[in-house]
């Protein structure tokens, strides 16, 4: 999996980038047919944002969240995002074996 992070009106520090990277480190456990990763965070007014494209062998997966905190933002997105790559992972299962 290929993961690219970039930031919208904020540096991105190193702290951030392995905080991202431990977090999307548990969509490869759920689906390894992601091949690509882009997360983009920005700093709007008075909340922070984050956001995630992934590609992979089902389509694309897009999730934001928002937050006052930029963790807790990063961390909303990844519960999202896991929900997303299992909800997909399931569809093609079912698929597969002639239920839907």
């Amino acid at each position: 999996m290929q993961l690219s992070i970039s930031g919208h009106h904020l540096d991105v520090t190193e702290a951030i980038k392995s905080y991202i990277e431990q977090k999307f480190k548990r969509i490869v456990r759920h689906d390894d047919h992601v091949t690509n990763v882009h997360v983009v965070i920005s700093v709007e007014r008075h909340h922070q944002r984050a956001e995630a494209t992934l590609h992979g062998v089902g389509g694309e997966i897009f999730a934001d969240a928002q937050s006052n905190d930029l963790y807790a933002a990063i961390d909303q997105l990844a519960d999202r995002v896991d929900r997303q790559i299992v909800r997909q992972k399931e569809k093609r299962i079912e698929r597969r074996q002639g239920r839907h």
